[in-house]
């Protein structure tokens, strides 16, 4: 069996229908060779196995055809096989729909011998492209035709490279596409360093307000506080209607400010006659202001006090219900000030230091696979550095503050990374494309449609969902998404590998 001359572009030994047989491992003849072929567009990937190319003979190309926008098989629209010879004439075989999903039988019957550009044409909802995929030999007679030139292997607007070379892991389309599966190719770029740890999002100083009862009384039944409630400033939250001990009723409270006022208006007159002390003025204010207050406290001895936020906010927790008695001082609810919002991270002492550097972003990682939140300069700014070392937890606490209009939660844990000014520039790929191999980063290289390659890396810096490879070249076709599948069907594969039946 011949090896692979290119990634992404190969040889395959195989029956008289290389797509539809089962692989094996016995010496086959030069006439029983056949081409595969692999190649990217930007909306679509495609990967034909077909019998040699012979003028005047039918070869049957198993064209499988994948969008790369969420990686689906495409299942709507014709796919055509295209030969265009040096002076631009074309002979196109086209299929106008889907054997099974992803698969189209295009049926290649060439009437000219020589060297074609090959091409693939598909239309389909997705958008229509045209995908060049090498160039072919069709023959003649006992002559066969074969691939003499790959296709493109790299970023279109990249030169062509040669992939990494290793024992491929078959990894079939049938498999990619049941999986949560994407490729991409690997780019240079540039990645902030940073420094991580664990964090909680609080409101800012003084955006937090506890309403407390201001007397004795029972929560309205106008009360109609819920936590995340908007409320501006100065907005009732909680309604109470005032208790007076059974000695003294609203009534009296009100008799007995009257003619204290009253008394106190008298003896301010007197006293510019000199016919009472001062200290007989002062007991009577005293009296007034006393009882004055005491009105005030009970709302001016109206049958509701209204509990006002004095902050403009969301209500974060209510503490009564509608009828309960409480005493004063008893909190009722909590208001927070959503905006801006402060981040509290605790950082190794070694990491603390780098702050100095200046803050240019943050990113916050959230549980449970959510995707990250990144705040760029002038979202976020650093508020504070704890001076010395936590006692219980051995970590120097920074404060960030994020002027945000995300949906962000106080009180919630997340995993907070810091970015520094300095850039670690490289190799560029998501984060979700790397694998723990038993302790070694790898990542796999898809070298053609069925093919991967596992590619050890280091990690030279990250930043957010994404990292900088060393290791890999520049151009490779890595898989972002299901490397861990791939990963277990390595660890499964057993004995010679089988082709997919069609």
């Amino acid at each position: 069996m011949k090896k692979f001359l290119q990634i992404g572009a190969v040889l395959l030994v195989a029956g008289s229908l290389v797509g539809c047989s089962r692989r094996t491992e016995t010496t086959h003849t030069e006439e029983e060779e056949g081409i595969a072929v692999t190649a990217w567009g930007d909306r679509y990937e495609v990967f034909a196995e077909a019998d040699p190319l012979v003028v005047g003979r039918v070869s049957k190309s198993h064209t499988h055809v994948t969008i790369l926008e969420g990686f689906p098989p495409l299942k709507e629209g014709a796919v055509s096989a295209i030969l265009r010879d040096g002076q631009g004439a074309e002979q196109v075989f086209r299929q106008g729909r889907a054997l099974r999903d992803g698969i189209f039988s295009i049926e290649l019957k060439p009437t000219e011998a020589g060297i074609f550009d090959l091409s693939f044409q598909v239309d389909s909802p997705a958008g229509a492209e045209t995908i060049p995929a090498g160039r072919v030999r069709v023959g003649e007679g006992d002559s066969l035709g074969l691939l003499v030139e790959p296709p493109h292997y790299g970023p279109p607007d990249r030169p062509s490279i040669d992939p990494p070379a290793g024992e491929p892991i078959s990894f079939l389309k049938e498999q990619q596409w049941r999986t949560d599966f994407a490729t991409a190719w690997a780019r240079e770029g540039a990645v902030h360093r940073g420094v991580r740890g664990p964090a909680r999002i609080r409101p800012a100083a003084g955006g937090e307000a506890l309403l407390t009862a201001p007397l004795d009384g029972v929560v309205a039944t106008t009360t109609r506080a819920f936590v995340g409630m908007e409320v501006s400033r100065g907005a009732m939250v909680v309604g109470l209607t005032p208790r007076v001990g059974s000695d003294r009723s609203l009534e009296q409270i009100r008799s007995d400010y009257g003619l204290a006022e009253a008394r106190s208006n008298r003896l301010e007159e007197l006293l510019k006659l000199e016919a009472v002390s001062q200290a007989e003025v002062d007991e009577a204010r005293a009296r007034t202001n006393t009882l004055s207050a005491e009105l005030r406290a009970i709302g001016g001895g109206g049958s509701e006090v209204a509990v006002r936020s004095p902050l403009a906010g969301r209500v974060a927790e209510v503490l009564v219900v509608p009828g309960q008695a409480v005493a004063a001082g008893t909190p009722l609810a909590r208001v927070v000030r959503t905006k801006p919002l402060w981040v509290e991270v605790a950082l190794r002492p070694a990491d603390a230091g780098a702050l100095a550097q200046g803050v240019t972003g943050l990113v916050l990682h959230f549980p449970g696979g959510q995707p990250p939140h990144v705040f760029r300069r002038g979202e976020v700014r650093l508020v504070s550095r704890a001076p010395e070392i936590s006692r219980t937890t051995g970590s120097v606490a920074a404060i960030l503050e994020l002027r945000t209009d995300l949906p962000l939660r106080p009180g919630a844990a997340v995993e907070a990374e810091i970015l520094l000014p300095q850039e670690a520039r490289g190799i560029v790929v998501p984060s979700s494309a790397l694998i723990d191999d038993g302790g070694v980063p790898i990542v796999y290289v898809q070298v053609e449609g069925e093919s991967f390659i596992r590619q050890e890396i280091r990690v030279a810096a990250s930043q957010g969902d994404s990292l900088v490879a060393e290791g890999l070249p520049e151009g490779s076709r890595v898989v972002t998404r299901g490397g861990a599948a791939i990963r277990r069907a390595a660890l499964l594969r057993s004995g010679p590998p089988e082709g997919h039946v069609h």
